[in-house]
């Protein structure tokens, strides 16, 4: 019961929270200066394309009317047609979103393979040899911005080892040859996985040292139980709250942090996609994948907020 309670408190504040991105999604028109139709139309303002505009955003009609007409669009699935590309908002962050997912869990994968197990050996003995030169390689990992790293892996693969399908502008959709869009994900998974990687490996490593210096640990080693089963099965879970709190967030902040990555490797993700409608001045797409990006991280939390419950049900009682 109070877990549901729980749940239920967060998912009314989630509601709330989209509810207030909403606003400040539709406000980013009206932000602009002048006249809103006059500039998302561009050199394209025309009698014709003006009046299917105000008829699309309701431009004349009062504010919060206006609001209203957008909301109901937006939760109908209609984010708008571009006036530059003349395409779908919705279809081309379909096309691109994927692409952004895909990244975020091969980076997460690689991320946990590598801090969970350093972790648990690291904290089996503090200040040894090898959690001292785990812990001075990640501080050194985390002093390197993304772009920084990936500059150097594409230096280093695609220039200087030539490795296909690695360099700039090789991605290759999935669809296409899952093999080839493997290979050329590769370098952008890495870059995103090094960042997590040390974040998670940090958290995880102090917790399970915490943890395994509590009374049942020390309990469950009198009674002969291996040194493996009692990190997996007694310190791991009580260890990992953190972890999967830190996880949530840090997967919401990758949606946005991978941007630069993706302009940089010519990957046509949302944060490609993104750079290149505000070059255009494409206003309408601009707003479609803020409100996409923002509402797609408070749904993350959200997520990772319920699994925490989960783990140790103790936090929704508190």
């Amino acid at each position: 019961m109070a877990v549901i309670k729980y749940v239920a408190r967060r998912l009314v504040l989630m509601v709330g929270i989209i509810f207030v991105i909403s606003v400040g999604a539709f406000y980013l028109i009206h932000l602009l200066p002048g006249d809103p139709a006059t500039v998302i139309l561009g050199g394209g303002d025309t009698p014709q394309a003006r009046a299917a505009l105000y008829k699309q955003l309701g431009l004349n009609r009062g504010i919060v009317i206006q609001y209203f007409v957008w909301l109901n669009h937006v939760l109908h699935g209609n984010l708008g047609t571009s006036f530059i590309t003349n395409e779908s908002v919705v279809s081309t962050i379909k096309n691109a979103f994927p692409i952004d997912v895909e990244m975020i869990i091969l980076s997460q994968i690689l991320a946990f393979a590598f801090a969970i197990p350093l972790a648990m050996r690291s904290a089996q003995k503090p200040n040894g040899r090898l959690d001292k030169t785990a812990s001075a390689g990640s501080f050194t990992l985390l002093s390197i911005p993304p772009f920084i790293i990936i500059v150097f892996l594409v230096l280093i693969v695609a220039v200087k080892l030539k490795i296909p399908n690695t360099g700039p502008a090789s991605y290759v959709s999935i669809g296409q040859d899952w093999v080839v869009n493997l290979e050329s994900m590769v370098l952008p998974a890495v870059t995103l996985a090094i960042g997590s990687f040390v974040l998670y490996y940090r958290i995880l490593r102090s917790d399970l040292i915490s943890t395994l210096q509590e009374e049942f640990i020390t309990l469950a080693r009198s009674k002969g139980i291996s040194r493996r089963r009692i990190m997996w099965r007694h310190a791991f879970r009580p260890s990992s709250v953190a972890l999967v709190g830190t996880a949530g967030v840090n997967i919401g902040g990758l949606i946005a942090g991978g941007f630069v990555v993706q302009f940089l490797l010519q990957i046509p993700g949302l944060g490609f996609t993104l750079i290149d409608a505000i070059n255009l001045s494409d206003y309408l797409l601009v707003q479609g994948i803020v409100l996409v990006i923002s509402v797609s991280v408070v749904l993350i939390n959200f997520l990772f907020d319920f699994l925490i419950t989960i783990i140790d049900p103790r936090i929704a009682r508190d």
